[in-house]
C-alpha cells in the first residue's frame, strides 16, 4: 500500500459548549492538518496522487476556517471539537475531488485519513473506515 501525505495549517478560536473545563472559555490554536491518501495503484507516471492538487484542495478547505470563530460555522452545531474539524475536512476534501472517496477498492487512490493538531501533542483523527 502507498500513502501519500499533505500538510496545511489555520488559525481559529473556538470554545466548547457542553465541556465542563478551560476548553468552554473562548480560546485559539494554531491548528496543523495532515490529509493522507492511499492506494495500491500508481499511475502511468508512477504516482499515487499529485501532490500538488491535494495540497491545493487541503489549503482551500481550511482557508474557509483561517482567522474566524469555528463556533460560527453552522456545520459544528456551536461544538467545533478537533474530531468534528477533522470530519469536517475530510468531507470538504472529498466534495471538491469525488474520486477519492473510498468506495471499498483498496487499489484505487483514496482519502483514509485527516489529522487536526490543536497542539503538538494533541490529535483528532477522521478515517474513510
Amino acid at each position: 500500500m502507498f500513502e501519500v501525505r499533505v500538510k496545511a495549517d489555520f488559525a481559529a478560536a473556538h470554545f466548547l459548549r457542553d465541556y465542563h473545563g478551560k476548553c468552554e472559555r473562548l480560546h485559539g490554536h494554531n491548528y496543523k492538518v495532515y490529509a493522507h491518501v492511499r492506494g495500491n495503484k500508481l499511475d502511468d507516471g508512477g504516482m499515487l496522487m499529485d501532490f500538488s492538487e491535494l495540497k491545493k484542495t487541503v489549503r482551500e478547505v481550511c482557508g474557509t476556517m483561517d482567522h474566524t470563530n469555528l463556533n460560527d460555522m453552522p456545520v459544528f452545531d456551536q461544538n467545533p471539537s478537533a474530531e468534528r474539524i477533522a470530519m469536517y475536512i475530510f468531507n470538504q476534501i472529498t466534495e471538491k475531488i469525488p474520486e477519492l472517496r473510498f468506495t471499498g477498492n483498496k487499489d484505487q487512490a483514496h482519502l483514509f485519513a485527516v489529522d487536526v493538531f490543536e497542539t503538538e501533542t494533541s490529535r483528532a483523527r477522521y478515517t474513510a473506515y
